[in-house]
């Protein structure tokens, strides 16, 4: 594991404001508090936020950073998928730390958005090293920055731009957590079929687990969502530790992950028959209700 980062908070300090239309902006002051001030935007169902003051952070390799370069830069906080907002919310410690980040890598088509003093270039990669540092000095948990941290270095290694790799290192890195989460998705609908006593189709029987009582497998199919992923991980090479994380996360909280998503689908699914059909969600709300009293006197009386 890289280096422990010592806690630093005043590496974040009030970073001034851009110029512009002939005026000149305020100058970044390191003996004042950061000020993140946001202006929400909303376009097509859509949240965005723009800095109105900018953001000063002293890295530790690079020196001084500001953000955002470019006064049309927009930001959705911490980016993180509904899903996972209950293991990384959008606000927190973290938020300095996300909003620098998300300047860090503009996306695509966006401007740049970063200004180091020192006049050094900071690709992807250095970008995801720096969220990690900057998120230890706003004191963010040791386990919740490094999960954070390979969450963006799996999208750094899919959708990244502007990486330090060769073509050849950068699909490496995608065979191998195309592999990662391919074979632990397999494994884990395999290891639920053995748990259920059930042959689904596709499944393999897995010898961690067995025909054991139910208590033996659940353990056994918990031992193999850690071992196995940490064996797939030595196929990513120097970024092993995201790799280690990012597979014993998936196999970990497949089960949870799977239900979360149904939970949500069906919420969204009801929100919009509530929008376009009141009366038949209050029909279905009936029936829902009817069922549920016929069942509770069924098992009850």
């Amino acid at each position: 594991m890289a280096r422990q980062v010592a806690q630093e908070p005043r590496r974040f300090y009030d970073g001034g404001t851009l110029g512009g239309d002939g005026v000149a902006g305020e100058l970044p002051d390191p003996g004042a508090d950061p000020r993140i001030v946001l202006e929400r935007h909303a376009e097509e169902g859509v949240e965005t936020f723009e800095l109105e003051r900018r953001l000063a952070y002293l890295d530790r390799h690079l020196g001084e950073l500001l953000v955002p370069a470019d006064p049309d830069f927009r930001t959705d906080l911490t980016s993180v998928p509904a899903l996972f907002t209950w293991l990384v919310p959008k606000t927190g410690a973290h938020l300095p730390a996300a909003l620098l980040h998300d300047a860090l890598v503009a996306a695509r088509d966006d401007p740049t958005s970063y200004v180091s003093t020192l006049g050094r270039e900071v690709d992807r990669v250095e970008a995801d090293r720096i969220f990690r540092d900057a998120m230890a000095d706003t004191g963010t948990g040791v386990i919740r920055r490094w999960i954070v941290w390979t969450a963006v270095t799996v999208a750094t290694i899919f959708v990244g731009r502007a990486v330090p790799w060769t073509p050849a290192k950068h699909w490496s890195y995608r065979v191998a957590a195309a592999v990662t989460i391919v074979t632990i998705l397999w494994l884990g609908y395999s290891s639920t079929s053995d748990l259920v006593d059930r042959s689904w189709v596709g499944a393999v029987d897995v010898p961690w687990m067995g025909d054991r009582p139910w208590w033996t497998e659940v353990a056994g199919g918990l031992s193999g969502a850690i071992v196995l992923p940490l064996a797939l991980s030595l196929l990513w090479g120097r970024l092993r530790m995201a790799g280690a994380i990012a597979g014993v996360m998936l196999a970990v909280l497949l089960h949870v992950t799977v239900g979360l998503a149904v939970i949500g689908t069906t919420y969204l699914a009801l929100e919009r028959l509530a929008r376009r059909s009141p009366l038949l969600a209050w029909a279905l709300a009936a029936v829902v209700v009817v069922g549920a009293l016929v069942t509770f006197a069924a098992v009850t009386l």
